[in-house]
Order: C-alpha cells, then sequence, then structure tokens
C-alpha cells in the first residue's frame, strides 16, 4: 500500500462518449496518481464510495508530442484505471450526471 492518502489517489473522473458505453457493463474510468497500483486504486475506490470492486485494469497513456505556435511542446502522462465493480453496485453520482433532461 502506498504511503499517501487515499482520497489523493483518485484525480477525477473520466466522462465521455467512451466510457458512458462502458457504464452498461459496470465499468468506470478514473484518473488516478501516477504512483497508484492497482492494489491501491481498489482499496480507494471500496473506501471513498463504499462499494466492491471486482476488478481493476490499469493504462499508461503517454502524452503527446504537439506544435504550438511553432514550438514544440508536450502534453502531461496521464494513469487511467478502469474499475469494474461487483454485480448489483453502482455509483449514483455517475448515473445522476447522466440522466438526459
Amino acid at each position: 500500500m502506498l504511503s499517501f492518502d487515499y482520497l489523493s489517489l483518485i484525480e477525477n473522473a473520466i466522462i465521455t462518449e467512451k466510457t458512458n458505453s462502458l457504464f452498461e457493463y459496470n465499468k468506470f474510468t478514473f484518473v488516478v496518481n501516477r504512483r497508484a497500483t492497482k492494489k491501491s486504486v481498489k482499496f480507494a475506490i471500496e473506501k471513498f464510495f463504499d462499494i466492491k470492486v471486482s476488478k481493476v485494469n490499469i493504462i499508461n497513456v503517454n502524452g503527446k508530442v504537439k506544435k504550438f505556435k511553432g514550438k514544440l511542446g508536450k502534453r502531461k502522462d496521464v494513469k487511467k484505471a478502469i474499475v469494474t465493480f461487483a454485480e448489483g453496485q453502482n455509483i449514483d453520482a455517475f448515473q445522476e450526471k447522466l440522466e438526459v433532461k
């Protein structure tokens, strides 16, 4: 387990069209700290949302090199976690944002 607080482990949730299609399979996507491991992400999600996690997949995304006004720059590297919840578990906060009005 990492020495830092589990609340600082989860940086933010990713809500895009692609991740919305994963909601029906009980999969949710989060941006996590670069030093996070699968075990620490599972522990943090279970404690923060009070929900049972069955599986965690980690993706390291390297930042793209882009030109801006003729100068090269680089976007920051990101670590994503795709968390699969146990059957019947759900996060209400995500469902509220997805309701069509």
